[in-house]
């Protein structure tokens, strides 16, 4: 009976959906039937459809108030859209690349029996979660105006903080996917909890120092 339940399991197809709903028993699935492009195409979909909001709500003033010069702003403004918009379509290719890269690195050093395939479609997945955030703020900054820069579900956001910087690190949206992130490297790379956990919540630090760099950054006389 318990054999029968595992290869039901295993032949089921993980969802996207129940990420939100079920992810304990997608990460199981993922385990048994990993799965990559479908899920991948849609979520770069997303994540474009997010970074064109956030293109278009964009404006002169964000700019000249993090440092461009006024009579430059225009034109910076016209290829910063752009590019943001083009990132969209790539940044969860690379995110979900670099992130099962490392974690297949570790996992050969902590003997886990997990593939490559399966941690890519693992975060391929998990990544639906950032995308939700990412099109939820982005439809409410392009349809209430401020800095796009800034997620409403973040600590900068409740606080109408001016900048990101740290603040924008602690999220809605990024907090969740780190939990999952635990829960898939437990459930499906099969780590210990604690290796689980650990590996998770580097991830999260590495994240917040960069939001502290860009701070410090922003925040250092213009020459």
């Amino acid at each position: 009976m318990e054999l029968e339940k595992e290869m039901n399991v295993k032949k089921e197809r993980p969802s996207l959906v129940g990420m939100f709903t079920s992810p304990g028993l997608q990460f199981e699935r993922i385990k048994g039937n990993p799965k990559i492009w479908g899920p991948l195409i849609l979520i770069s979909i997303i994540y474009a459809i997010g970074m064109t909001l956030m293109a278009l709500s964009m404006d002169v003033e964000t700019l000249i108030g993090s440092g461009v010069p006024e009579d430059q702003a225009e034109i910076i403004l016209a290829v910063t859209k752009v590019t943001v918009a083009v990132t969209g379509i790539f940044a969860p290719i690379l995110g979900v690349l670099i992130s099962s890269v490392i974690q297949l690195i570790i996992a050969k050093i902590a003997n886990a029996a997990v593939t490559f395939k399966q941690l890519f479609s693992m975060n391929t997945y998990i990544m639906i979660i950032g995308a939700a955030g990412l099109l939820l703020n982005m439809a409410i900054r392009f349809g209430i105006g401020g800095n796009p820069e800034i997620y409403i579900t973040s600590l900068a956001g409740l606080l109408n903080s001016e900048k990101a910087g740290v603040l924008g690190s602690f999220e809605v949206f990024g907090i969740w996917g780190v939990i999952l992130t635990a829960l898939g490297l437990n459930r499906t790379a099969q780590f210990s909890k604690g290796l689980a956990w650990t590996i998770a919540i580097a991830f999260f630090l590495l994240q917040i120092g960069f939001g502290l760099i860009g701070t410090l950054f922003q925040g250092a006389p213009k020459l």
